[in-house]
């Protein structure tokens, strides 16, 4: 069997590879510490819509009162807005087939815009069955819009309040290559 023949047999089975592979995603503009490890490949891009949760918490040793960060809460949707997860307290991103990873801040960036939440590079771990967010190592929050502490409202009478903010963020998961 000569190469040419090898290649026409072959040429079928790559093909296929190549289409089952996730495309790549366009890559916002980030700076360099949000960029995950070399050993990591893009795996899917999920968009968050939903709030961050503040609350108005006794400023420490007498200072003014001020809106302390508790949690996101959001929804998850794919690209053609299909919902599939959730995004909350921890924090962590839960897949509807119940897939599950914790996150943690490695790094972050001020956000193009100034009035919306800053960038994040997480790095995650898994802490439920196999399913869509198995093995995701790490996340960027990317493109976010608003979810900013509010700038006034939180003085001694409101001490305990929480004020829910709008957001939306792109979510880029990433796993080991």
């Amino acid at each position: 069997m000569n190469h040419t023949t090898q290649i026409a047999r072959l040429l079928p089975l790559l093909l296929a590879a190549c289409a089952s592979t996730p495309p790549a995603a366009p890559a916002p503009e980030l700076p360099a510490a949000l960029q995950p490890g070399r050993d990591e490949a893009y795996a899917l891009t999920v968009a968050a819509a939903g709030v961050q949760i503040y609350e108005c918490r006794a400023g420490q040793n007498g200072t003014t009162p001020q809106w302390a960060f508790v949690a996101p809460e959001a929804r998850l949707f794919d690209a053609q807005g299909v919902p599939v997860g959730s995004h909350g307290a921890g924090p962590h991103w839960t897949a509807t087939d119940g897939s599950r990873v914790v996150g943690s801040v490695k790094a972050r960036a001020d956000a193009p815009r100034g009035d919306t939440i800053p960038w994040l590079l997480l790095a995650t771990t898994a802490s439920g069955p196999q399913g869509r967010f198995s093995g995701v190592t790490s996340i960027q929050r990317v493109d976010t819009t608003g979810g900013q502490a509010p700038k006034a409202g939180c003085d001694a009478s409101a001490i305990g309040r929480q004020a829910r903010v709008p957001y939306t963020a792109d979510y880029r998961l990433f796993r080991r290559s």
